[in-house]
């Protein structure tokens, strides 16, 4: 589990492909001192297990089904991206509960200054809009951020200096695949509401949805 609050960026200093997946080396810009294998972190929002832990770096595996949904599948040596280690109970919890499994990739569609702060629009899947709410919470490549606005196939954040400053936000450019990872609880809500056979479910009013009795 993670809270979408970055770390630490990192170079790829290495992708190994094995068939329809690849391994990739990770060098921290500031090292993991006692990065352990078998640990999580987060890689652009996409929790991966390390394999083999040495001094300033570390390995992982991305499955097929990760390269798949996310955009770790065009990574390459150089690239940059951003790091987060698992949470420890007991820690406090800044951003919000990230799994660390992405649903889909979301297209920058376009960003504008707005003050000192960047206001960025994003097109996003019809399947996944639905778990998106203004004032809601999604992470991106990793990052924990607050919908401004949403529609039916779009959301707008605002990104402050100090997170354009420390995540690799600094480079996206209209156009970009970004890692997107919706609300987890609506997630599990609609799966524990809607009909299984019987019992409660949803059902579409005219303002939204309702519960009912099947």
């Amino acid at each position: 589990m993670f809270t979408g609050l970055v770390q630490n960026t990192g170079r790829v200093r290495a992708v190994t492909p094995s068939g329809n997946e690849n391994r990739l080396r990770i060098q921290p810009s500031s090292p993991f001192t006692d990065c352990a294998r078998g640990e999580s972190i987060a890689v652009n929002g996409v929790c991966l297990t390390v394999e083999k832990a040495a001094p300033g770096e570390f390995t992982a595996y991305a499955s097929a089904e990760t390269l798949l949904r996310s955009n770790l599948k065009g990574i390459r040596p150089g690239d940059e991206v951003n790091l987060e280690r698992a949470l420890r109970l007991g820690d406090r919890l800044g951003g919000h509960l990230v799994s660390g499994h992405v649903d889909a990739l979301c297209e920058i569609a376009g960003m504008d200054k707005a003050g000192l702060s960047l206001r960025c629009r994003l097109s996003c899947p019809l399947e996944q809009a639905r778990y998106i709410c203004a004032k809601g919470s999604v992470c991106l490549d990793g990052i924990s951020l607050t919908v401004n606005t949403c529609g039916p196939d779009y959301f707008e954040v605002n990104i402050i200096p100090a997170t354009q400053a420390c995540t690799t936000i600094r480079s996206w450019k209209t156009g970009r695949k970004i890692n997107l990872e919706t609300d987890l609880i609506a997630k599990y809500l609609e799966r524990l509401v809607m009909p299984q056979g019987g019992g409660a479910g949803l059902a579409r009013t005219g303002g939204g949805f309702s519960l009912h009795e099947m």
